[in-house]
């Protein structure tokens, strides 16, 4: 794996993002911004899980004035998602926001957006600057207000990553150049406290426009696949593209993005961020597959541990086995794990056999073994 890419570091409430931070995880909220209950609820949601960021949809002025009262309840930081009107960033900002996102796409007037610098410069808050596939402005009307409609605007026709022809201009370079055009007007009123994201459905270019910004600017880059998709289909096209990106080092924070519950994009998110080695949050559960060899319902077996773990707030690897006789050695890197067999189970850690339980046992023994280690960890943190 690449050294990570040095970045320009800023912080979003008490997150630093970039420079040797860690790679945070963010999501966004579901519910309509205007019902603060609804909204503090879903965010509480996602602070139980560990979500380290929380954005917000501001649709209207109600939606901005709304922040204040969702920001007084919860404890992460909160970013305003603003897209057509610069009103609503500035009432946001008064609204007690962390950060704003502004999308150059949708807010193409450069002194609208010079207004929405200034008073977050005031307020010492960072601003993304999230380019989406998806809104991109016209072909030739980077920075120009109003102009073609979507249908028109020829963006559609640009050649994706891969497909351009030698100095053919292509999606990359539109969605590249729109970020550069808002990062000049920011630099320009000497504002550097800032994050990028170049989001795109298609993988391909998705990662070759991150890969190109990175080399053009020292900002921290916010990673995502936009509109991923389902749970499913969403996680594995994102574990694609930003496991592919932040194996080149590149990026500082990510989101998940999924059609279903936001904490499925954390849960995703630290999946992602673990399987690199990158960032350990929770309990990471080493499972087989199964096989005609397995005695037991691995499957079950591994979806009930998946469930009693979850909660835990531990740095352990947990491994559910099929086979008591070559589990343990499989899955010798687990710190503790249950191997099970006909009638009964094998307990073991590191891959060395510690029980052999009755398999009406296992799931109580195999929690218990692993409580045991929680407190040896923790007497051992408390000896330090």
């Amino acid at each position: 794996m690449k050294p990570r890419r040095v970045s320009k570091p800023i912080w979003v409430g008490p997150v630093k993002i970039g420079g040797d931070a860690p790679i945070s995880v963010q999501s966004m909220t579901k519910t309509d911004t205007r019902d603060v209950q609804a909204t503090v609820r879903q965010i509480k949601e996602l602070e139980e899980v560990g979500c380290d960021i929380v954005r917000c949809a501001v649709p209207d002025l109600e939606a901005a004035r709304a922040l204040a009262d969702i920001k007084r309840q919860v404890k992460i930081p909160i970013i305003a998602d603003i897209h057509f009107h610069h009103h609503l960033a500035l009432e946001a900002i008064k609204s007690g926001v962390d950060g704003l996102r502004l999308n150059p796409g949708n807010l193409r007037d450069a002194d609208k957006v010079r207004s929405v610098v200034k008073a977050a410069k005031e307020r010492g808050i960072p601003i993304r600057i999230g380019v989406n596939f998806g809104s991109l402005p016209p072909v030739g009307g980077i920075g120009k207000s109003g102009g073609l409609s979507r249908v028109y605007d020829m963006v559609n026709r640009l050649p994706k990553a891969g497909e351009a022809k030698p100095g053919e201009y292509s999606v990359v370079d539109h969605m590249v150049a729109t970020a550069l055009w808002e990062i000049q007007i920011l630099e320009d009123m000497d504002f550097d406290n800032i994050k990028i994201s170049l989001k795109a459905f298609d993988v391909p270019t998705t990662i070759e426009a991150y890969r190109r910004i990175a080399r053009m600017v020292p900002y921290p880059l916010h990673l995502g696949i936009t509109e991923a998709g389902t749970v499913k289909a969403g996680s594995i096209r994102s574990a694609v593209g930003l496991g592919y990106l932040l194996y080149e080092g590149i990026g500082d924070t990510i989101r998940v993005s999924l059609s279903g519950d936001p904490r499925e994009e954390v849960f995703a998110g630290y999946e992602i961020l673990k399987a690199l080695n990158l960032r350990q949050k929770g309990v990471t559960l080493i499972a087989c597959p199964s096989c005609g060899r397995a005695d037991v319902d691995v499957v079950r077996l591994a979806n009930q541990v998946d469930e009693i773990i979850k909660g835990l707030n531990a740095n352990i690897r947990v491994a559910v086995m099929g086979c008591e006789v070559n589990g343990p050695g499989e899955a010798k890197d687990a710190d503790v794990g249950i191997a099970a067999g006909v009638g009964r189970a094998v307990i073991f850690r590191k891959g060395q056999k510690v029980r052999v339980v009755n398999a009406g046992e296992m799931l109580t023994a195999l929690l218990e073994e692993v409580e045991k280690l929680l407190q040896e960890q923790k007497a051992g943190s408390l000896g330090d």
